[in-house]
């Protein structure tokens, strides 16, 4: 079995198992993230906190570490905060919070079965594609860094 089956069967795998536990949590359930951004429901507030907790002690593992679990070098990269980014966020939790949902949970929705994640998938494809065609005309407005040019 070649090495990139393997990568994708595993990632499928991962995936999978991320996708449940969001699904299984409450973290892609419409009616518990409106309880959060209302206040009226702190859970999804501590599956966050837990999460980024355990995140910043991987991350912290792995740079003390200093290779990833293949043997690569860790380079992690700090972005720039410029105005974009703050624009992004709010840009970002202002459709989190209308349509009840974000990237992972869009896709847990669709898989439970439920329609209304498929308007959520087309809103974030189009949200992403608009900000790709408009970057140019965006960058002086927004402070964006230039991209790389393809090598």
């Amino acid at each position: 079995m070649k090495d990139s089956l393997r990568w994708t069967i595993l990632f499928i795998v991962l995936g999978t198992l991320f996708g449940f536990v969001l699904s299984r949590s409450g973290a892609a359930d419409y009616n518990y993230i409106q309880a959060m951004f209302l206040f009226d429901s702190f859970q999804l507030y501590g599956i966050i906190g837990t999460a980024v907790v355990l995140t910043s002690a991987g991350i912290w593992l792995i740079k003390r570490r200093g290779r990833t679990a293949l043997g690569r070098p860790v380079a992690i990269e700090l972005k720039p905060l410029h105005r974009g980014s703050v624009a992004g966020g709010v840009l970002f939790g202002i459709g989190w919070s209308i349509a009840g949902m974000c990237p992972g949970p869009i896709v847990v929705n669709i898989g439970e079965g439920k329609l209304y994640a498929v308007a959520a998938l087309a809103g974030a494809l189009l949200g992403a594609g608009a900000f790709g065609v408009l970057y140019q005309r965006l960058q002086g407005l927004f402070a964006l860094p230039r991209l790389n040019s393809p090598r």
